[in-house]
């Protein structure tokens, strides 16, 4: 997968957007992807654990200090990080024990090969009781075996939808977890009091009238149309390549006062009737499901007040 802006110039610390595209875009035949919106949270991956599906979270693992001063001298003094020669042994900071490498690393001689950035993503196990991933336990109920999802309503493409969803229906793929307590909560849920968080799977929110790729192109897409309110782009191409551009990349800001996914209405939709639970009190899964079949205006109008 790519994680290069597909107009590119990139250098290290700042990647900004150019009048060229990529060739990596090019040879995963860009233009004939499918556009996705790019959700602004925390990455997270649903597969197997003791047994059962469990909700993993986004942990790269990253050099220590002397490896990465050596790295940056490197990086200074060459074009291509690709170059530098990494000792995995020795060179990066201990895991935890249940650590794993994401599927799409390149190996080298068995050991994973670090990124661009000298880091090597994977992911970490969300234990029921990790104060570290309490925001990522929250949207998971291992003892029902579901997770808290937002996507669009299969039945309305301008509706969107908060249901309960069993784990297995997302074993192996890849979601954001967005909210209160996520990157400075862009899309304004919830309150400090009463956090809100859901998972969005990647790809879930597709472009329908996406722009050209054309840089003054997706630069007014982005400024001036209703659907360009998003984070940014990230094309789904046919060989399983990812291509992501950024507003930042465009010299835009975001956080943005009224985002896109903030203009549709939501319904909730917990599908009580297929699921025989007892949730805990002060669960999510609990405050949701007495709001089931509710719609709102909007995803900001939904608050768990202190009865609920």
């Amino acid at each position: 997968r790519n994680r290069l802006a597909p107009l590119t110039s990139s250098k290290p610390f700042k990647v900004l957007a150019t009048e060229t595209i990529n060739y990596k875009a090019l040879d995963a035949d860009i233009y004939n992807a499918i556009p996705t919106e790019k959700v602004d949270g925390t990455c997270c991956y649903v597969t197997t654990y003791k047994g059962q599906p469990y909700l993993w979270a986004r942990l790269d693992r990253k050099p220590n200090k002397q490896a990465e001063k050596r790295f940056k001298r490197f990086l200074y003094s060459k074009e291509n990080s690709k170059e530098f020669i990494w000792n995995v042994e020795e060179d990066f900071k201990s895991i935890p024990e249940y650590w794993i490498p994401a599927k799409d690393i390149e190996q080298l001689n068995g050991n994973p090969v670090p990124d661009e950035n000298g880091h090597i993503p994977g992911w970490v196990p969300v234990e029921k009781n990790n104060k570290q991933y309490c925001w990522h336990s929250s949207v998971v109920s291992y003892e029902f075996e579901l997770a808290l999802v937002l996507n669009r309503h299969a039945d309305d493409p301008g509706l969107l939808e908060i249901s309960a969803v069993p784990l297995s229906d997302l074993l192996e793929q890849t979601l954001e977890l967005i909210g209160t307590n996520i990157n400075g909560n862009p899309y304004g849920l919830g309150s400090k009091k009463h956090p809100i968080h859901f998972l969005v799977p990647h790809g879930a929110f597709q472009i329908k009238n996406q722009p050209t790729l054309k840089h003054e192109d997706l630069l007014s897409w982005f400024e001036g149309c209703r659907e360009g309110k998003i984070e940014g782009i990230v094309w789904h191409c046919n060989d399983g390549c990812l291509i992501k551009v950024h507003r930042h990349h465009l010299g835009l800001r975001w956080p943005i006062p009224e985002t896109y996914m903030n203009s549709r209405p939501v319904v909730i939709n917990m599908n009580m009737n297929k699921f025989d639970c007892a949730f805990d009190s002060k669960s999510l899964f609990n405050h949701f499901s007495k709001l089931d079949n509710q719609k709102f205006g909007r995803l900001k109008d939904i608050k768990l007040d202190v009865g609920i």
